[in-house]
């Protein structure tokens, strides 16, 4: 049986998985890549109803990655403000990017369109195998190295390939394969509400502004999207409902859906027409208690998940995926085994403080904006305004927004011109 080595495996070719692979690309590591399903690389006139808000951070990562300028070639809407409000009260706070003479916020780019980037990039890259479509079929553990059994997800193909690898990480999403296999516990709730995403289109012009109404059922967020011919009047929804009234949007007539999100978005961009299907998933805090095992690594939603607020969950799989990358560099060049626990030590403490961090803060925000009692709806409205007017106190803010923290790893760090 033919079985190959590497330094590193990769459990999930996804946009943090695949991000992680390219960073190690200038190196002399041998890298694998397992991914259940091939991407679709063929440009779509239809919007992916998953997108992302990158933060700067993420986008220098992206650039250093050699994908960003292919990402910024499609659909991809750079947003320079953003109003957060408290609905039928007085509450309310806007960010400009101006205030940091920054060009922008984050930019909107839809997941599929990330992936796309990230893969093309990862096939031209000659230290790294791609095994697709295949998954894990079984890992074990040896003194030196793991070993993973494959199997493809095409019936036709009865192939299982094997493979060692000195390091295995987790990149395969929120119900990691890798993470229960390695018996790592899980700190989770759930938040009691469920996602709806579409795409939708306004009478009037997003203007380049994230927006987001904090509601008695949850918040819902408008992401500006690019359009296919220029057009600024579409946008992207998040809607945080209870479970039984997102299955009813999802699935009463477009007119009445449309009726709805305009009335609950108080008419700030004209009529809502919807553009796209209708997903709804579910919402749930993860939170692994261990980012790192001996031979093991996890990464992006394998190791967190986080309320989608404004579609920032992404950059702390990112971030986890440039502080991986550093951590096993920097190893590899003082001759240390990539695999081995007390290795990985450094990363572990690195993304677990940043991640609980993030957790924290969103789940803060939901409390505090959750429901309607008068006193704290008071006392949040006051909070939000006396942040709008309080200079240094908004550009922490807007600083966090943008990524742009301290003790970020080496690749999302801001790129400075020649």
């Amino acid at each position: 049986m033919n079985i190959q080595s590497f330094d590193l495996a990769i459990i999930g070719g996804g946009m943090v998985g695949l991000a992680l692979a390219c960073a190690l690309a200038d190196s002399d590591l041998n890298v694998a890549i397992i991914e259940g399903r091939t991407p679709n690389l063929t440009p779509n006139d239809q919007h992916d109803i998953r997108v992302s808000a990158l933060s700067q951070a993420s986008k220098n990562l992206l650039t250093r990655l050699d994908v960003w300028s292919s990402i910024a070639a499609g659909r991809c809407q750079p947003y320079q403000a953003m109003d957060v409000w408290d609905s039928d009260s007085f509450g309310k706070i806007s960010f400009d990017a101006a205030e940091l003479r920054s060009d922008s916020l984050g930019t909107i780019v839809e997941n599929s369109a990330i992936q796309a980037a990230l893969w093309q990039r990862a096939q031209q890259i000659s230290n790294i195998t791609i095994f697709d479509p295949y998954h894990c079929k079984s890992i074990a553990f040896g003194d030196k190295e793991a070993w993973l059994t494959l199997q493809s997800t095409d019936p036709d193909n009865q192939e299982q390939p094997s493979l060692t690898a000195k390091l295995v990480v987790g990149a395969d999403g929120a119900n990691s394969w890798l993470r229960n296999k390695a018996d790592i516990p899980l700190t989770s709730w759930d938040y009691g509400h469920h996602a709806l995403v579409a795409t939708i289109e306004t009478d009037l012009n997003h203007e380049q502004t994230a927006r987001q109404v904090f509601l008695p059922e949850g918040p819902l967020a408008f992401l500006p999207l690019a359009g296919n011919h220029g057009e600024k009047n579409l946008s992207s929804i998040v809607w945080s409902l209870s479970p039984e009234l997102a299955q009813e949007l999802s699935q009463c007539d477009e007119i009445e859906f449309n009726r709805r999100l305009t009335t609950a978005f108080d008419n700030r961009l004209g009529y809502c027409q919807l553009k796209s299907a209708r997903g709804v998933f579910p919402l749930k805090m993860r939170y692994a208690r261990s980012f790192a095992k001996q031979r093991i690594a996890l990464i992006g939603d394998a190791a967190h998940t986080i309320h989608p607020l404004a579609g920032l969950g992404v950059n702390l799989g990112f971030l986890d995926a440039a502080a991986l990358a550093q951590t096993v560099l920097a190893n590899h060049q003082q001759g240390k085994d990539l695999g081995e626990l007390a290795n990985l030590r450094s990363y572990e403490r690195w993304r677990k403080a940043d991640a609980m961090q993030m957790i924290a803060t969103m789940e803060g925000l939901k409390r505090l904006f959750a429901g309607n009692n008068p006193v704290k709806k008071l006392a949040r409205d006051i909070g939000l305004v006396a942040v709008d007017n309080i200079g240094p106190i908004k550009q922490v803010f807007i600083r966090h927004a943008m990524g742009l923290t301290d003790n970020l790893p080496q690749l999302s760090q801001p790129i400075i011109a020649d």
